[in-house]
């Protein structure tokens, strides 16, 4: 008799990244690289499936839909720089439309959303939460902080942290 090899439902974690221009300063976007590189680790050890939204410039850019993690996704984090806008909203209106097509798909898996971001945008919309357990790790960092990313996470009904709050070894909700 063949036995699945885990009992444990699949997993989907939905990370999306904020590299706006603004995410250059006081090396914000270095501290993400590493928390981002620590995430793919643990995603890769647990078989957790990726999806990568890359918010900078005119629009987001999947990077990664649902696959395994990868050494592709290292190279893409060595190179990933900054710069342009921050298409985030449109970013997580697309990761919803996403996420709900996948819940149809494949109703056992397990999805969790993870957002990095500094939280240096301009007016924002009204928004939902996302159909999924979310956290904002917010990366602005610099002696003013505009805190906007707490307000943020608040709308989407995300849990917050502030990336000096989170040990290297960080999880994603559950």
């Amino acid at each position: 008799m063949l036995r699945a090899r885990s009992a444990r439902p699949r997993e989907l974690w939905l990370v999306i990244v904020d590299a706006s221009a603004s995410t250059r300063r006081h090396g914000a976007l270095g501290q993400a690289k590493g928390l981002l590189a620590e995430v793919f680790e643990q995603a890769y050890r647990q078989r957790a499936r990726l999806a990568v939204l890359h918010a900078a410039g005119q629009q987001p850019r999947w990077l990664w839909q649902g696959q395994k993690a990868s050494a592709q996704l290292r190279d893409w984090l060595r190179d990933l720089g900054a710069g342009g806008g921050t298409p985030l909203f449109d970013a997580l209106a697309q990761a919803a439309d996403w996420l709900q097509r996948r819940q149809r798909h494949k109703p056992g898996e397990r999805q969790r959303l993870l957002i990095v971001t500094d939280g240096r945008l301009s007016d924002c919309p009204p928004l939902a939460p996302l159909p999924c357990a979310s956290l904002l790790v917010d990366i602005e960092s610099g002696p003013v902080r505009l805190g906007r990313a707490q307000h943020l996470a608040a709308e989407l009904e995300a849990d917050y942290r502030h990336i000096s709050e989170l040990p290297w070894k960080t999880q994603l909700p559950s």
